[in-house]
């Protein structure tokens, strides 16, 4: 989780659900909510953080229905979840938030720091804006035409190199809460899940001035990212 102060609705008696939660679940949760998945693929969905030791209760559950009955939690807690599911099953999920809680918190990673690092257990694109959640397939996309530059990224933030990743953070993760509904639409093409024009340009402003080393590889990174979005959007 990217951003934990945006989590301020959750009040002291408030029973919370967590979905998902890694490693590393939020101190405020009470269950932790985990799909069944075999050893190795169970490390990649939770990119690689450390196994989950907690004497908190950790539900597991198969089916597309959470195991919980309606209304069961005041506050749901779903941090880089939403990417993993495939986008034809993203409304059935969101509804499952929605109908065993009445709030939550959702974070989830932006086009940008996938079609950079391209995680493989990553199957959606989102992009919230003008409240309401927008998702692509990346099946849609031609995200497989950069892999060959993408695994040097990759291999790059496994082995630990994370500071472009902090310093962008901004812009490569999304999250807020949410309270009584989550709007949902799927997006039609890879323009509908990237950000305003004026967005890019702010941080292009940024990177045109006076540039530190760091400087100079973001200003790569901006362009290249501005490269491929137009790319597709040819397509």
């Amino acid at each position: 989780m990217f951003f934990p102060e945006r989590i301020v609705s959750i009040k002291d008696n408030d029973r919370v659900l967590e979905v998902g939660p890694g490693g590393s679940p939020h101190p405020r949760s009470d269950v932790l909510l985990e799909k069944k998945f075999n050893g190795c693929d169970a490390r990649e969905q939770r990119g690689g953080t450390p196994v989950l030791k907690t004497e908190k209760e950790v539900v597991f559950y198969e089916e597309k229905k959470f195991p919980f009955e309606d209304n069961e939690f005041d506050y749901v807690i779903c941090s880089h979840v939403l990417e993993h599911v495939p986008s034809n099953e993203i409304c059935n999920f969101l509804s499952e938030i929605q109908r065993v809680g009445k709030k939550g918190y959702l974070e989830f990673p932006t086009i940008y720091y996938d079609y950079i690092y391209n995680f493989p257990k990553h199957l959606t694109f989102l992009l919230y804006e003008g409240g309401t959640i927008k998702y692509l397939g990346k099946e849609q996309t031609q995200i497989h035409l950069f892999q060959p530059v993408q695994d040097f990224f990759y291999n790059s933030a496994v082995a630990g190199h994370k500071s472009l990743t902090k310093s962008l953070k901004e812009y490569y993760f999304q999250g807020f809460e949410w309270q009584n509904s989550i709007n949902a639409v799927e997006a039609r093409d890879v323009k509908d899940v990237v950000y305003a024009k004026e967005i890019i340009e702010n941080i292009t402003v940024v990177a045109n001035s006076p540039l530190s080393f760091k400087g100079k590889i973001k200003n790569k990174l901006s362009i290249y990212m501005r490269a491929i979005v137009s790319y597709n959007k040819r397509k």
